[in-house]
């Protein structure tokens, strides 16, 4: 995308406003986690959804059957919605979809805040994470295609810290409302899932669609326009236009037709494919949901003082390491390296957590390093794993197959966190193995092969245009010459005055 250097944030500051309003689907998503996770170990809850359980360190317990489709439906939900979007995509544009994301996340809501009975329950979280899907799909899926290409990573990044800005506060409304005796417990909480809902529905009146998805659907004028209002006053939109347009036509002429087979038929979309699943399943092979799903339940079981507050200050520091990320990495920064340092450091806290209470369980001082280690894990995986690998899975997907494949991709890392918050309650549950801080052992090697899948196979395409992405990938570069490749669109762009790309 072709942008004048003088050209600041308050040029673009209309592009800011959409993508700003986007990133509350991802703030929704986690506050979402936030509360969840804490609902199961309030008395509150389990007086209605759990039984006594008098060994316990709160006299109640929930079976591990109903805590594992409490927290994996909505992660199942997400799995089946993303899994759909490249087809719905075909027909209906990033905000209708959106706008479907709103009213199943309202109509989900109702149903939990209004029943006692635990299937009504599981229909309520099945729906919510329909909806959650949609809105972590498609927001990406506009910021990835409305943004330049040098704020697009700075866009990525405030994804993420909505998404772990919404799992504090969802904690921190938990941590408030734990100590009552009834079913306010919780269904404060889950009030704030109204929230983000109604502002997105009448916010999205006063944006465009997606540029790139109004001109894959050839209706270049649309997209004209959508492009004039996102960039700064008096842009060349047209030039970019026509970049947008030539490259899609580039890729069409490998296949008249898109459908979900094309992602693997062609050499270098299956390559594409592969490398944006695989990038996004990043973020499951650390263990994360496991701690951010289960963080109060883990720590009230483990015999952690103060449990909620700990999970509060879990979540700041995820939080923290995200601003961090934001004024130094994304700037300074190389994606490649730091998620294999990410990984490596996140695979070698879990082990050491695992061993640390495997030598000494339920002692205080045990749970102080358990604490400790947490927050070392969370500033990591926030800072140096989460944002890269969704800003991976968005940015290395053909413009032709993008829906369909983010989609894919979002599905099969949706998956990977059902299938860990689906299975952790085994491992945790004083009423099943009862592994707690245990289950770190099956997080360290599996963070260890995905830094060296990292090293090997993942391409770095830091400030480069999804034009200049496309042209990498048709030079068939192996993974480690895309760093210091230099296009041939580019060049002829620098040749133009005032219309250079920016790295």
């Amino acid at each position: 995308m072709a942008i004048k250097d003088k050209e600041t944030i308050r040029n673009h500051w209309r592009c800011f406003v959409a993508c700003g309003l986007m990133v509350l689907s991802p703030f929704q998503y986690g506050i979402d986690f936030g509360l969840i996770g804490g609902l199961q170990a309030m008395p509150g809850f389990l007086k209605i959804y759990g039984h006594p359980a008098p060994n316990t360190a709160i006299g109640w317990n929930i079976s591990t059957v109903r805590q594992q489709l409490i927290t994996s439906l909505m992660t199942l939900g997400a799995f089946l919605s993303s899994g759909t979007a490249g087809l719905v995509a075909a027909k209906l544009g990033r905000k209708t979809c959106l706008w479907m994301a709103c009213l199943g996340c309202l109509v989900s809501n109702i149903i939990m805040m209004t029943t006692t009975d635990i299937n009504a329950l599981y229909v309520g979280r099945l729906l919510n994470g329909l909806a959650n899907g949609y809105f972590m799909t498609f927001s990406q899926l506009f910021i990835q295609e409305s943004s330049p290409a040098k704020y697009r990573g700075l866009f990525l990044t405030a994804f993420q810290f909505c998404t772990s800005f919404g799992t504090l506060i969802g904690t921190i409304v938990d941590w408030a409302t734990a100590s009552r005796p009834d079913r306010s417990a919780y269904l404060i909480p889950l009030g704030l899932i109204y929230i983000v809902p109604i502002i997105l529905t009448i916010g999205l009146f006063f944006i465009p669609e997606s540029p790139r998805w109004l001109i894959l659907q050839d209706r270049m004028d649309e997209g004209r326009k959508s492009l004039t209002w996102l960039r700064p006053t008096g842009a060349q939109v047209d030039i970019e236009l026509a970049e947008i347009k030539a490259a899609i036509d580039k890729e069409r002429e490998m296949g008249s037709q898109v459908s979900v087979l094309d992602m693997f038929k062609n050499p270098i979309d299956r390559r594409r494919t592969i490398l944006a699943v695989c990038g996004v399943t990043l973020q499951a092979a650390t263990g994360s949901m496991f701690i951010i799903s289960y963080k109060a339940y883990f720590f009230t079981m483990a015999k952690v003082a103060n449990p909620f507050a700990m999970g509060c200050v879990l979540s700041a520091i995820g939080l923290f390491a995200i601003v961090l990320n934001s004024l130094i990495v994304v700037r300074y920064g190389r994606r490649r390296i730091l998620l294999m340092s990410g990984l490596g450091i996140c695979g070698v806290l879990q082990l050491i957590v695992a061993i640390v209470y495997d030598k000494n369980p339920g002692a205080k001082a045990t749970g102080e390093v358990l604490v400790a280690l947490s927050c070392l894990y969370m500033m990591s995986y926030n800072g140096m794993v989460a944002t890269y690998a969704w800003l991976s899975g968005g940015e290395l997907p053909s413009q032709r197959l993008r829906s369909y494949t983010f989609g894919l991709a979002a599905a099969v890392g949706f998956f990977a966190a059902w299938l860990t918050t689906f299975t952790a309650p085994y491992f945790i549950n004083p009423d099943s193995l009862n592994w707690g801080p245990r289950y770190g052992y099956i997080w360290f090697p599996s963070s260890i092969v995905a830094g060296i899948w990292v090293y090997f196979f993942l391409p770095e395409v830091q400030g480069r245009t999804l034009e200049e992405i496309d042209e990498m990938f048709e030079a068939k570069l192996p993974a480690r010459k895309f760093q210091g490749y230099k296009c041939v669109r580019r060049l002829a762009m620098d040749e133009k005055p005032d219309t250079r790309h920016n790295e």
